[in-house]
């Protein structure tokens, strides 16, 4: 397998900087020493170990971009910015002609696959890049599909809880509420609880105080009309490392269905675990 050249945009982030670190230590990928960040991001550089990555501010991207292109040939950008930023990027990725992996959540979804659809570009992207996660959700995928309403008359709960830094609720609950719906739950994703507290964090939910700032505990909750039965689903995450891991292997299966000629096309992280 040839070595892929990915460029990891929102550092110096948390999510972008995991990513970035587990690439930069692994012989299947070049991580290009640049990275697009926001407009209240002041320094002009960061170090993932001792690559030194330059920091990209929206008004300098379009003749960088040029720069890295000419430079470093064909790679693959690796999004992780912020929920404001989504349809934008993803314009200009389709723009540049480079192929993407969507891991930052929010913007207008809708918007965003019909940006890549009319594009020479392909792209993965998904509300969770954590595959076992996503493995869960091909499961209530499968249920909703093939038992419609068998929730019918059950109330349901969701509580999510994230470091205090995440802006929008989490896209992998909102993902969830679609499949209690087909299966009779009615539920809107108004209704989810969205922890952000550290202090309720750790004394109400247990997170451990390690882990407040990278985070992603979630809890659905069933409940029968009258009370006498209760399902519960949870999957709590601490750290980054799954999403990274998951990303990077969303990263070898588009450059696999790029080689293979694959464009205009969306990709999800169900065709990366099927593709494994």
């Amino acid at each position: 397998m040839s070595t892929i050249k990915i460029m990891v945009n929102g550092l110096p982030g948390n999510a972008a900087t995991e990513v970035a670190r587990l690439a930069q230590g692994n012989e299947d990928f070049e991580v290009i020493p640049a990275s697009l960040t926001g407009p209240e991001i002041t320094q002009t550089e960061t170090f993932i170990g001792a690559l030194k990555i330059r920091l990209i501010r929206p008004e300098g991207r379009d003749a960088v971009l040029a720069e890295l292109i000419a430079e470093h040939g064909a790679f693959i950008c690796v999004d992780y910015t912020h929920p404001s930023a989504v349809n934008g990027n993803a314009g200009f990725y389709c723009h540049c002609q480079l192929p993407f992996v969507m891991g930052t959540t929010g913007g207008d979804r809708l918007q965003l696959h019909e940006t890549v659809r009319r594009s020479t570009v392909a792209a993965v992207i998904a509300p969770n890049m954590a595959k076992q996660i996503v493995g869960l959700q091909a499961m209530m995928a499968y249920a909703a599909e093939n038992f419609p309403g068998l929730f019918s008359g059950y109330r349901l709960d969701i509580t999510e809880s994230h470091q205090a830094g995440k802006a929008d609720t989490s896209g992998t609950a909102k993902a969830m509420v679609a499949y209690f719906n087909r299966l009779g739950v009615p539920f809107s994703a108004d209704e989810i609880i969205k922890v952000r507290d550290p202090l309720e964090q750790q004394e109400r939910l247990g997170v451990p105080e390690a882990h407040l700032k990278g985070h992603g505990w979630h809890t659905y909750r069933l409940t029968s009309a009258d009370d006498t039965v209760s399902i519960g689903f949870m999957h709590n995450v601490n750290g980054r490392r799954v999403y990274a891991t998951g990303t990077l292997d969303a990263v070898r299966y588009l450059s696999g269905r790029i080689a293979e000629g694959k464009s205009g096309v969306v990709f999800d992280m169900i065709d990366v675990l099927k593709g494994f």
